[in-house]
């Protein structure tokens, strides 16, 4: 026995067809014949959106939609793809938060958890997407932020198990393109997780193992870590607006995707890309 009742998607009707405008050109691209769809491109992109801002579990969506779960799935994975096709790219992000007159940028990595099933590491006994800092699994998403924290970019997926600094090393055009970004006027702020990579990432000074600060450092880091702290916005704006990104029960490697999608519905929702 159910019961029928009515739900508000706390979305702009702007925003619905612009997903359903992605999706009929992904249709075209790939030749669908008119009619052969059990939901209009309309329909899909509710369904994609009621599963990144309710985070509402594919089984719902597909009955709700009266659809096999399977085919559910084939929607959803098609409209994330769609989605993180439109992300920007590290070089434009860059570029457009120059020409926006920023003087610096901020990242910070955050764990998108995930309740899939573990996966051996490289080393014998230790997980592949467990997280020891966060105790439990989940998956590396860098950000980068405007000086108030409005997200510009989001990173692939890294396992849970590495740290900021080595998922930043893993993607292997980022420091290349925040050293070419970087000079006297410019700064990446990060915190003490980016100590390895200090030289382009401008970081707090390290309280010295059986020493203390000076009054210099601790003014430094008192200034520091205030303006850094409103680069954390962006990760906190990501998994408040987007209930999906609070736990994902997909594959851990399409976390990335999932991000770079969630990036672009958040840019077109409030008008905003830098």
């Amino acid at each position: 026995m159910s019961v029928t009742y009515t739900a508000t998607l706390t979305v702009r009707e702007e925003t619905v067809l612009f997903v359903s405008s992605l999706l009929h050109a992904e249709r075209q691209r790939r030749g669908t014949r008119t009619g052969t769809r059990a939901l209009s491109c309309f329909k899909q992109a509710i369904l994609v959106l009621r599963w990144f801002l309710d985070g509402t579990r594919v089984a719902q969506l597909a009955g709700d939609n009266a659809i096999g779960r399977s085919t559910a799935y084939d929607y959803l994975h098609e409209g994330v793809g769609v989605l993180a096709a439109r992300a920007p790219s590290l070089e434009a992000a860059l570029l457009a938060a120059k020409m926006a007159g920023y003087d610096h940028v901020n990242i910070d990595g955050t764990l998108i958890e995930t309740d899939r099933c573990r996966t051996p590491g490289p080393t014998p006994g230790v997980d592949l997407w467990w997280s020891g800092k966060h105790d439990n699994h989940g998956g590396n998403i860098q950000v980068i932020t405007a000086p108030d924290g409005w997200p510009l970019w989001t990173s692939p997926v890294r396992p849970g198990r590495e740290h900021d600094t080595t998922a930043l090393r893993e993607h292997t055009e980022m420091l290349p393109l925040l050293t070419a970004w970087t000079n006297d006027q410019l700064r990446v702020l990060g915190d003490l997780g980016y100590e390895g990579e200090a030289g382009t990432i401008t970081i707090a000074f390290k309280k010295p193992k059986n020493g203390e600060l000076t009054d210099v450092q601790q003014a430094y880091n008192k200034v520091h870590n205030g303006i850094r702290a409103v680069g954390e916005r962006g990760n906190s704006l990501l998994k408040t607006t987007f209930k999906a990104l609070r736990n994902v029960s997909l594959c851990p490697w399409k976390i990335g995707k999932i991000a770079a999608a969630a990036l672009v519905l958040l840019h077109f929702q409030h008008g905003r890309t830098t």
